[in-house]
């Protein structure tokens, strides 16, 4: 893989895209950088617009992130009009058929003969959009894409936030670093990052989070203070998630959800969890996602420094944290994780 022409790194949220043009001796300062609605947040407002002019829908394309296009695909049903899905972008609101079905989206293999209908294309992924956009300011469009999504794995007969936290706790008990998480050819369970690879072969994956966290550290207060021992907190629009990392070595991951944590609940929880008093059943029936922790991690380090990234940071303000800014920007903290991730795999 060739990085001369440089690095589309993607991070792609619940609320934006985040976008940078990586190139390789130029100052990064100078790179090309988009923050953009996220492909969900286009989807709902498509939906919603749909169903303003009373049409029915057909979803074609491929598995998504949800949230929003989820929201207003319920509304557009309760509408009283109809919502007809192939069965891969049909799997962006649930991992189980039956669960899609009782939703009341109707499965099919064609386009349905209905009038009046808008037929809406998922997907995390519109490269031609981008490159369009690019071209418009006479930049090329790099040959390497990395894209970061919010995978929780595909579980039908299992809670998928309990899914998604065995990934992390696989990590943790591998030891492996967190630049392991770039994937060329993601697993078949990671059903959206798959879904991305099949839109633009050749893409390399990573999950939000773990981008989030390599990005933070390219702040140089985190990269200082990671020596000793730091928690690396992501605070985004959906999950917040912590990390105890060391040098090269992450002890610990926290994640739950932002619209259920408040700025005392998330420093009591941080606190246990350094101490590893904190339980990830306790999490669970919170309805957060899990917590694990390498036992004897309170010997290496406290951990007490803590580096706050992500776009809900400042509701959480009175942490008292260092609000991590990698390279001026925080909002492209993921895609900086991104550019680092690639390097250290072509070791360049």
């Amino acid at each position: 893989m060739n990085l001369y022409d440089g690095i589309l790194a993607m991070d792609v949220g619940s609320g934006t895209q985040d976008i940078l043009v990586w190139r390789s001796g130029q100052r990064i300062e100078n790179c090309p950088k988009l923050i953009l609605p996220s492909p969900t947040t286009i989807i709902s407002r498509l939906v919603k617009e749909a169903t303003k002019r009373k049409h029915h829908l057909f979803l074609s394309g491929h598995t998504m992130g949800g949230g929003a296009s989820t929201k207003a695909v319920r509304e557009h049903i309760s509408a009283g009009l109809k919502v007809f899905a192939m069965e891969e972008p049909a799997l962006t609101f649930h991992d189980r058929i039956e669960k899609i079905v009782s939703m009341g989206i109707e499965i099919v293999d064609r386009k349905p003969s209905v009038e009046p209908l808008t037929q809406l294309e998922m997907g995390d992924l519109n490269l031609p959009a981008i490159e369009q956009a690019l071209q418009l300011f006479h930049e090329p469009m790099p040959k390497t894409v990395a894209v970061a999504v919010q995978d929780h794995g595909f579980s039908p007969d299992m809670s998928n936030r309990v899914f998604r936290f065995q990934q992390w706790k696989r990590l943790l008990e591998s030891e492996n670093s967190l630049t392991s998480l770039l994937y060329e050819k993601p697993p078949d369970h990671l059903t959206r990052m798959k879904a991305v690879s099949n839109t633009a072969p050749g893409t390399l994956l990573m999950d939000t989070g773990a981008s989030a966290i390599i990005g933070a550290l390219e702040d140089p207060w985190v990269a200082e203070k990671c020596r000793e021992g730091v928690t690396i907190l992501n605070i985004g629009n959906e999950h917040v998630l912590a990390a105890l990392v060391k040098n090269d070595k992450v002890w610990g991951v926290y994640e739950h959800h932002t619209s259920l944590m408040t700025p005392e609940k998330l420093m009591a929880h941080l606190e246990r969890f350094r101490r590893e008093d904190l339980s990830n059943r306790e999490i669970l029936d919170e309805m957060g996602h899990g917590c694990h922790i390498i036992p004897g991690a309170g010997k290496e380090s406290t951990f007490n420094p803590v580096g706050i990234t992500g776009p809900n940071r400042e509701k959480f303000a009175r942490l008292g944290g260092h609000m991590a800014a990698p390279f001026g920007d925080m909002m492209l903290t993921g895609c900086f994780g991104l550019v680092k991730a690639v390097k250290a795999k072509m070791d360049v």
